[in-house]
C-alpha cells in the first residue's frame, strides 16, 4: 500500500528526530547531552498538579462541553490576553486546543485554500512549512540577517506578495531564534498589512519568557484593522511547563475561530477536560513560578550564548526570548570537513555526544539551535564537549 501525497510531501519533525537519536544512543549506554529539544526541565508548578488531579478525582474526564474549550478556561484566557497582551476577546472568540501546535494547524486549515501562499520569515519553527502543505498552501520565505535580529524588511515583504497571499506568520519570542520582535518592527508591520487581505498568524507561546531590555508587543494589539485578522496564539507548555499536557489556545476573528472548533469538534473533541482545568489553574493563580522559570532561563540563556561566542568559527547573539540560542556555525564547517548544518549535528553527536538541532530544518543552514532549556550542569558539560571538539 502506499500512503497518501499529503504524507509523502511531508518532512518528520527535525527536533524530535535528533530527540530520538539521542534516546537511541542513550539506549546503548552512551552518554548524550541533549541540547536539542524545546522543553523545559521544570516539573509542572504543584498547584497546576494539583488542580489537575482533583479534576481527576473529581470525575472530570468526560468530553470536553463544548468542543472548542470549557467556558470557564476560556474566560480565564480571555483575562490573560487583556492583562499580559493588552488584547480584548470574548470567549466567542477562543479556541482551547490540544496543544498550541494543534492551535496552529486549525488556524492555518481555517484561512488556506489549496494554492493560497503563506509569507514566512525565516528562520522559522520546523513544522510552519509543514502545517502550511498538509492545507495546500506555499511558503514563500523572507530571509532574516543575524545582524538585524533576523527580523523581516518591510521591502521583503513586499517582494514576496502576491494576489495569492493570504497569512503572514509571526512568530516571537521566536523558536528557534531566541530573538524578540521589536514594537517598532511590530508597528511597521501592522501598518504594512492596512488595507491588505492578508490574516496574521501571531505564535505568541514565548511571549512570557523576556530577557534584558526585550519588550513583547501582540501585533492584535496596534489598531483595530490588524486585530480583525490576527489570531493568536498561546499555550501552558513553555511558560508553565506543561508540555506533555497538550494544552493550547487560539484567540481571534469569531468566524475563523467558529471554522476551527468545527475541524476541531471532528478530529479530537477537544483537549482533555482536566488539562483544560489545570491551565485555568495556572492562568488564575499567583505567577510567581513563571518568573522564577523566567529569571533561571535567562542566566542559561546568556551564559550560553557567551560560551558558544567564544568558541572559534562561532558567532552567537544572547537571545532576547524563549529558551534558545540560534549561532552560526559556518566558520567552523571547513575545519570539521562537514558540508552544511544537518552534517555538523550528525558529527556533533556522533563525536561529541552533543544533540542539536541543525539550522537547516528552520530554513538557515549556516546555523544550529541549542536549547538551553536545561541545568546549567548539562548546558556546561554539552558544551565542553563542544569546545574540546572545535579545539
Amino acid at each position: 500500500m502506499k500512503v497518501s501525497e499529503h504524507v509523502s510531501k511531508l518532512a518528520a519533525s527535525a527536533t524530535l528526530a535528533v530527540s530520538a537519536k539521542a534516546a537511541a544512543m542513550k539506549g546503548r549506554g552512551i552518554d548524550v547531552v541533549s541540547l536539542a529539544a524545546g522543553e523545559p526541565d521544570f516539573d509542572t508548578p504543584q498547584h497546576i498538579k494539583d488542580a489537575g488531579i482533583r479534576a481527576i478525582q473529581e470525575g472530570q474526564t468526560k468530553y470536553s462541553k463544548p468542543a472548542s474549550g470549557l467556558p470557564a478556561v476560556k474566560e480565564a484566557i480571555c483575562r490573560k490576553l487583556r492583562r499580559e497582551n493588552g488584547l480584548e476577546y470574548s470567549p466567542d472568540q477562543v479556541i482551547v486546543t490540544a496543544g498550541a501546535k494543534n492551535a496552529v494547524q486549525l488556524a492555518m486549515m481555517a484561512v488556506l485554500n489549496p494554492g493560497d501562499e503563506m509569507i514566512l520569515p525565516v528562520p522559522y519553527w520546523v513544522s510552519y512549512p509543514e502545517q502550511a502543505k498538509m492545507a495546500g498552501a506555499v511558503s514563500r520565505l523572507v530571509e532574516g540577517r543575524q545582524e538585524c535580529n533576523f527580523e523581516p524588511t518591510i521591502e521583503q515583504l513586499a517582494e514576496v506578495v502576491t494576489s495569492r497571499t493570504r497569512m503572514l506568520v509571526l512568530n516571537s519570542p521566536s523558536n528557534p531564534g531566541g530573538f524578540v520582535y521589536s514594537p517598532s518592527k511590530i508597528r511597521e508591520i501592522a501598518e504594512f498589512l492596512k488595507g491588505r487581505e492578508i490574516a496574521v498568524l501571531s505564535d505568541e507561546i514565548y511571549d512570557r519568557l523576556l530577557y534584558g531590555e526585550a519588550e513583547h508587543l501582540s501585533i492584535a494589539s496596534v489598531n483595530d484593522e490588524v486585530y480583525s485578522k490576527t489570531i493568536t496564539i498561546g499555550g501552558g507548555s513553555k511558560t508553565y511547563s506543561m508540555t506533555g499536557w497538550r494544552i493550547g489556545f487560539a484567540a481571534g476573528p469569531e468566524a475563523i475561530i467558529k471554522g476551527m472548533a468545527k475541524m476541531q469538534s471532528q478530529r479530537s473533541s477537544g483537549a482533555a477536560t482536566f488539562t483544560q482545568i489545570a491551565f485555568a489553574e495556572a492562568l488564575n493563580a499567583d505567577q510567581a513560578c513563571v518568573e522564577d522559570m523566567r529569571v533561571e532561563f535567562a542566566k542559561r540563556g546568556a551564559h550560553m550564548a557567551g560560551r558558544l561566542s567564544a568558541m572559534a568559527g562561532v558567532e552567537c547573539l544572547t537571545p532576547a526570548g524563549a529558551f534558545y540560542c540560534f549561532p552560526n556555525v559556518s566558520g567552523t564547517y571547513e575545519r570539521l570537513g562537514v558540508s552544511g548544518s544537518l552534517a555538523f549535528a550528525d558529527k556533533v553527536i556522533e563525536e561529541a555526544h552533543v544533540a542539536v538541532v541543525p539550522g537547516v530544518a528552520f530554513g538557515n543552514d549556516a546555523h544550529v539551535r541549542f536549547s538551553f532549556a536545561t541545568s546549567m550542569e548539562q548546558i556546561d558539560k554539552g558544551l565542553d564537549r563542544l569546545e574540546k571538539m572545535l579545539g
